[in-house]
């Protein structure tokens, strides 16, 4: 008893003003003890571990529990089944939510978290904020389609999406802020519009969640923000295996890519995730037609969301890199050109197979797991005249990977459609940082960090990015499975 005493009046010198307006005898002896560091912090990887989607970390400390991002399982049948498990923990516990970025891998099981009791503070970047809004709103409907397919009642309502917005609160980046007893900042991470890198200090101890790294040669957002004095790093290794082409050579590839398919007489089909890669192509194609470098052909977006997230993405030009930005400020517009042409209704996208090709068709999703792209899909791949062109990362199972990998036909809308149309690959496009450029951001800690996690990443991927990290920069390194809890002491 004596020494519990003794703790407490530590822990009243050290801590005047508790988190949430608690006083100390309102903990627990053990939440009590944990303020002084005797309990050791957890981290536990609930998704993105040993796989690449899902995001989903639990960090517990000094009494409090938060999330690092709450996102969906993509890919094959098996990756959508796990969306359904009850969550390993008691989500009326969770403090708060830190969210990286509105990719739905990250975001995507938040409503569902808000249906079993969730209602703390979610906390990410004003862009983010908005682009959940309409990224949760657009996958609902899919998620229940996917859900009668394997027998489940629907992950969420229309409604749960509605109340969790009330939940989401803005920070700018490097604004400090507390969220119980961890002291949180967020960095720009270069992926996409409003992607934050997460800094977490707790315990005298910083811990740093990389969220998605972007790819260092975007030609819309400033260079992934980096870190010197941090004892723990989650890290993503999507690309831990590979090398990107050079950026001056992406916009050559999609010049050539156009160029043979238009000469064909054939349709241009880019499956094209709405947040970021979309806005990418249109700004590069924008580049090509005002130099006269490809034929002025009808260029259609045909995805509601796509559409609403090109108007948010007008709306913050402060997070763009600085020619971006000069642009803007001389009256410049961004994402659109003549010939362009943003398909949001059901007629408008049944109107594109009116014009006869040859064209170019931006859809979503951009693994071809659902979305308007199969539509078009079904009507094109076996078209030896035209293209499907893949730029982004194609998830083990997801019906993008099938094809990128040789599939003679797939099944679209329960039939077999045959794939005779020339499949081509621009990886630059990727909002992912590749192998090189994930060695180098590890480069500013490897003299401080204890441990990097690697996270977000095919088995082979990671296992090499281990390798690069231990061999070139002599970092520990551990790769967690689905459902470890690692202590931080």
């Amino acid at each position: 008893m004596f020494l519990i005493y003794n703790l407490e009046f530590r822990v009243c010198l050290e801590f005047k003003n508790l988190p949430f307006g608690q006083n100390l005898s309102a903990l627990s002896v053990r939440s009590r003890i944990s303020y002084l560091g005797f309990i050791p912090m957890k981290l536990s990887f609930y998704g993105a571990a040993g796989e690449v989607t899902g995001s989903h970390y639990l960090l517990e400390a000094t009494g409090h529990s938060i999330l690092v991002d709450c996102g969906l399982f993509q890919g094959d049948r098996f990756a959508e089944e796990k969306n359904f498990e009850e969550f390993p923990y008691d989500p009326a516990n969770i403090q708060g939510v830190l969210v990286t970025h509105a990719h739905i891998d990250h975001i995507g099981r938040l409503p569902s978290l808000y249906k079993k009791g969730f209602r703390g503070k979610i906390f990410c970047t004003p862009p983010t904020k908005d682009l959940i809004a309409i990224a949760l709103a657009d996958s609902q409907g899919i998620l229940d389609e996917e859900a009668r397919e394997i027998g489940h009642e629907p992950l969420y309502t229309k409604e749960d999406v509605a109340l969790l917005q009330e939940h989401i609160h803005p920070v700018d980046y490097e604004t400090l802020f507390a969220l119980g007893s961890f002291q949180v900042r967020l960095f720009n991470a270069g992926h996409i519009l409003g992607s934050a890198m997460v800094e977490i200090k707790t315990q005298g101890k910083t811990i740093v969640f990389s969220g998605d790294i972007g790819n260092a040669s975007s030609p819309l957002f400033n260079p992934p923000s980096i870190f010197e004095d941090v004892d723990y790093v989650v890290m993503e290794s999507t690309y831990g295996d590979r090398l990107h082409d050079k950026t001056a050579l992406r916009i050559d590839a999609l010049e050539n890519v156009v160029e043979d398919t238009v000469n064909r007489g054939g349709v241009l089909m880019i499956p094209a995730f709405a947040l970021e890669r979309t806005q990418e192509i249109l700004n590069d194609l924008d580049a090509l037609i005002t130099q006269g470098r490809i034929p002025k052909v009808p260029v259609f977006v045909d995805s509601p969301l796509a559409v609403k997230a090109t108007e948010i993405y007008k709306k913050y030009p402060d997070y763009y890199r600085p020619d971006i930005q000069e642009q803007v400020r001389q009256g410049q517009t961004i994402f659109q050109f003549p010939g362009l042409v943003f398909a949001q209704s059901v007629d408008e996208s049944k109107r594109i197979n009116d014009v006869p090709p040859p064209k170019i068709i931006m859809a979503g999703s951009g693994m071809s797991q659902g979305g308007r792209i199969l539509h078009h899909e079904r009507r094109y791949l076996p078209d030896p005249k035209s293209t499907l062109l893949i730029v982004g990362y194609q998830t083990q199972g997801s019906r993008g990977r099938r094809i990128l990998e040789g599939a003679k036909a797939v099944s679209l809308f329960g039939e077999q459609t045959p794939v005779r149309c020339r499949v081509a690959r621009i990886d630059e496009y990727s909002a992912h940082a590749d192998k090189n450029d994930l060695v180098n951001w590890a480069r500013s800690f490897k003299d401080r960090v204890k441990t990097v996690f690697l996270t977000h990443g095919e088995q082979e991927g990671c296992e090499k990015l281990a390798y690069e990290l231990k061999d070139l920069l002599g970092i520990n390194v551990q790769i967690p499975a689905r459902g470890q809890s690692i202590p931080l002491s």
